[in-house]
């Protein structure tokens, strides 16, 4: 009588099951023939570092407007930051602004734990944050060095460490490497030499953390208009013309090329990709 009882709770159980699936997929049908798009990341909450100006900036918005509740991080620039999560609540979508030095570990742990504050879990960490400085291998210095290496690298660590706690199956984390990692400019041994590092970084946790079912992958982008490339004298330089000149579509990139790749390594149509280095570059190798 006891193993009777027990399977007719196991057929209960698994009716229920069905019951619920039968109903996600009416809710979908129901979806589809109002017109209703069904967004990519609804009911997923991301956390994007360094996103009060740049690529980061297009990330948060994007990720937003495909349905995720966004965690804008900034270090510095609160209004930029602020600017975005306004831009972001006027289209419909749900944001709000943490700061947050992503090299110091409470900091990071506080960007994290704000996520879990406001929204009650975490699906996706994009790992945006980063400075650059070029100079000759004569002009380097202790202090950039640690400066470029402890953002850009130890950044990244530091948040995925304190993230990955409240990540479970199915969860994405992409860091924004940069073409740099490919080419190898000159003058750019400090910078260059931190994204090689994250891709690294990359590699061994899409090992370490695939068997939780967590993908880890990266986006390398080429030269980008940005507030940052516009300060640093790239745009309208003779750099930026002969990218140009080698660009298979004859042009630097925009955030908005950068923007959809997140949101599909992001998404549920990634889902068998992980340890991937993205090159968004226009086609310069």
């Amino acid at each position: 009588m006891e193993l009777v009882n027990r399977l007719y709770g196991e057929l209960h159980l698994n009716r229920k099951a069905v019951d619920s699936e039968c109903c996600a997929t009416d809710e979908t049908v129901r979806a589809h023939r109002k017109g209703i798009t069904m967004k990519k990341l609804q009911g997923k909450v991301a956390v994007v570092t360094g996103a009060s100006k740049g690529i980061g900036v297009a990330i948060a918005k994007s990720l937003a407007a495909e349905g995720a509740s966004v965690v804008v991080n900034y270090a510095s620039s609160k209004v930029g930051a602020d600017k975005v999560v306004a831009d972001i609540k006027a289209a419909g979508g749900v944001a709000v602004a943490v700061g947050g030095d992503v090299s110091k570990a409470a900091e990071a742990q506080g960007i994290i734990d704000a996520a879990i504050k406001n929204y009650g879990r975490l699906d996706v960490l994009v790992n945006n944050s980063g400075v650059y400085e070029f100079a000759p291998i004569e002009a380097v210095t202790e202090e950039q060095f640690h400066r470029i290496f402890n953002i850009n690298v130890l950044g990244a660590i530091l948040t995925t460490q304190a993230a990955v706690k409240h990540l479970g199956e199915g969860a994405s984390i992409i860091n924004i490497g940069s073409g740099v990692s490919r080419i190898t400019p000159p003058n750019s041994t400090v910078y260059t030499g931190t994204k090689g590092a994250l891709d690294a970084i990359t590699g061994v946790l899409a090992r370490e953390l695939g068997p939780r079912k967590i993908r880890v992958n990266t986006i390398n982008p080429g030269m980008v208009e940005t507030e940052g490339t516009h300060t640093a004298g790239f745009i309208g330089s003779d750099l930026e013309k002969e990218l140009i000149s080698q660009a298979p579509l004859g042009r630097i990139g925009q955030v908005d090329d950068i923007a959809p790749i997140a949101v599909f390594l992001a998404s549920d149509d990634s889902g068998w990709l992980t340890g991937e280095q993205v090159l968004a570059t226009g086609g310069i190798r």
